[in-house]
Formats: structure tokens, sequence, C-alpha cells
């Protein structure tokens, strides 16, 4: 059984430690918290109206998993088409802000870095947006399609089809975000093998538990009962998985301590 006990033993040590670094006060905490807030709902903002002048485009996009199978969206109630096109933009216009949003996100953790780490910042931000856009390509092109067609075409073959605006946008958002959030993984490895939370040990020791769930979220997703579809989906999460483990390898304190060590010692003998 996954050992929670030790996992909360470090993350508290590694608060711990983080409190001796030159930190700011409570209030100052909350100020900076409302500024990156601010800031971030700014970007997300200016993203909104960017993407509301190309909603046509990006609606067109959304439906066309619909469209290829020769089915068309129809909506129940006058404010669907409007509802549609302003969370289109929304969604939009957060990935298109998201860069601007995520810079926010590290320069209030920044703070409780130590230098070392803060020079993640680059790399955090490409590996976070690479991976979310990843994600929802693989949803987009290989999980949706297959979704549509098996459940449509294949098990609603025998009766008239009715695709809603409501039903098909709630649908696509879950599988899109869906996948592009849980692409994150080696994203939350990698942060709670920095703080030292977690080893690369302690994530391969408790591999089947991370194989069970993986295949739990596929099976979620996945809208075909057979095994060997349910498979493709999870076989990428699961490469992320192991991903992170390198992730976490790389980026331990333990392994820097190693390293800082071996080398103070080979600059001492020389």
């Amino acid at each position: 059984m996954v050992d929670t006990l030790e996992a909360i033993e470090k993350a508290r040590e590694a608060v711990t430690k983080r409190a001796d670094l030159p930190g700011m006060s409570l209030m100052e905490h909350l100020d900076e918290l409302r500024k990156r807030l601010v800031r971030s709902f700014i970007f997300l903002a200016l993203g909104f109206f960017v993407c509301w002048f190309i909603r046509d485009p990006l609606v067109n996009i959304i439906q066309a998993p619909l469209t290829h199978i020769g089915k068309t969206l129809v909506f129940t109630h006058p404010m669907d088409p409007l509802n549609l096109q302003l969370q289109v933009a929304l969604v939009a216009g957060a990935i298109l802000a998201s860069p601007f949003i995520l810079f926010q996100v590290w320069l209030f953790i920044a703070p409780g870095l130590y230098q070392k780490e803060k020079r993640f910042v680059i790399p955090f931000m490409a590996a976070t947006v690479g991976l979310f856009l990843t994600g929802a390509f693989f949803g987009y092109y290989f999980v949706l399609p297959g979704a549509l067609k098996i459940l449509i075409v294949d098990f609603g073959k025998n009766f008239t089809s009715m695709v809603t605006i409501e039903e098909y946008s709630s649908f696509f958002l879950s599988i899109i975000l869906g996948l592009g959030i849980s692409f994150e993984m080696p994203i939350l490895i990698f942060f709670l093998a920095m703080f030292g939370i977690v080893s690369p040990r302690f994530l391969w020791k408790n591999i089947r538990y991370a194989i069970l769930l993986v295949f739990l979220v596929a099976a979620a997703i996945c809208p075909s009962p057979d095994p060997w579809t349910m498979c493709i989906y999870a076989v990428p999460m699961l490469a992320l998985y192991v991903i992170g483990i390198g992730v976490a390898w790389w980026v331990h304190p333990q392994r820097r301590r190693e390293k800082e060590a071996a080398k103070k010692a080979k600059e001492t003998s020389g």
C-alpha cells in the first residue's frame, strides 16, 4: 500500500526547510497573490477578446470531427449558439494567454525556491504549454473522432441522431481538457520531486498503483469496451509516468546534494 504518511512527512519537511529562505510576511504574500491574480485575469481577458474576433473559425474547428461523419449540431435553446461562441472564445483565450498566466504563477512561487531552482522557469513554461497542447492534439485527432464514430455511427446506427450544442460542447471539453490536463503528469511529478515530497524510488515502487489509476482514467474516456482500444489511450499516459520518473531523478534534492558533494570532493582532492 502507498505510504501516504511518508509522503505527508516529506511535504512537511520540505515546507519547513523552505521557511528558512528569505521571504515575505503573510500580508506581503496576500498582496503578491492579489497582484498575480489581477494580472492573470487581464491576460485572460485579452486572450478572450482576441479569440472572440475569430470565434467562427474556432467553432468550425470544434464541429469538424462531427461534420466528418455527416452530422451537424442542433440547438434547443435560443441562447445555445451564443453560449457556445462565448465558451469557445474563453477556452481558446485561456490557452492563448497560458504562457503569460503561467509566468505569473512562477513569479508567485519563486520566493519559495532556491536560486538554482529558479532557472527552471523557461523549461517549466515550455513543457507545461507543450504537454497540454500535445494532450489536446491527441484527444482532438485520435480520441474524439474515434469516440464519435463508435457512439454515433456504430452504436447509434439504428437510431436518428440529434447532437445538441450543449451536450457536444461538454463532451468535447471533457475529452480535450481531460487529456490536456492528464498530460501534465510530468510537471506535477517535477514539482513534487523538486520539493522532496516524492523520489524516483517512491514512484517506481508504486508504479502498479499508477498503472491501475491510468487504466481507470482510460476506461472513463474510452468510448469502447474493447480492451485493446483502451490500451491505446492508456499507453501514452503510462509513458508520461515513466518520463515523470526520469524527471524526478533529474531534479530530486538528494541527487543534487550527491552531485554537489562529489564536486566539492573533487575540488578538495585537486
